[in-house]
């Protein structure tokens, strides 16, 4: 079960709009390291800011592997911690930052939304 098996949750997009949406995703999550990076010396904690993010885009770049093999519980804690840690970044970087901030938040909804998706899957195949 995979997004090209047979099941598929109602509300899942269709898969030509997936690429499109995250080249705006990744685009949105590079200006934002690098603004994030351009106000470092204004930044507190600025070394915990790139642990999450970089972080949380080793997850991502990872998590498709994961849902593929069907292991869907594991790719939905992968999730989690994804929203986590972009969570901290963009309340990190939100007061001296904002648009390093303000950037990941549409990435936070399409994770978010794609968890959604997961948990459709992992509820599938139990």
């Amino acid at each position: 079960m995979t997004f090209d098996s047979e099941y598929e949750p109602f509300f899942q997009p269709p898969g030509w709009i997936i690429g499109p949406i995250w080249g705006v995703l990744y685009t949105c999550l590079l200006f934002s390291i690098i603004h994030a990076t351009s106000k470092k010396q204004e930044l507190d904690n600025f070394n915990l800011i790139v642990i999450s993010f970089m972080t949380q885009l080793i997850l991502n770049l990872l998590w498709p592997s994961v849902f593929n093999a069907e292991r869907y519980f594991g790719s939905l804690i992968m999730i989690i911690l994804m929203v986590l840690l972009t969570g901290i970044y963009a309340f990190l970087t939100y007061r001296n930052a904002s648009y390093a901030s303000i950037l990941v938040w549409p990435y936070i909804a399409w994770v978010t939304f794609a968890g959604a998706i997961n948990i459709a899957y992992y509820l599938d195949s139990r």
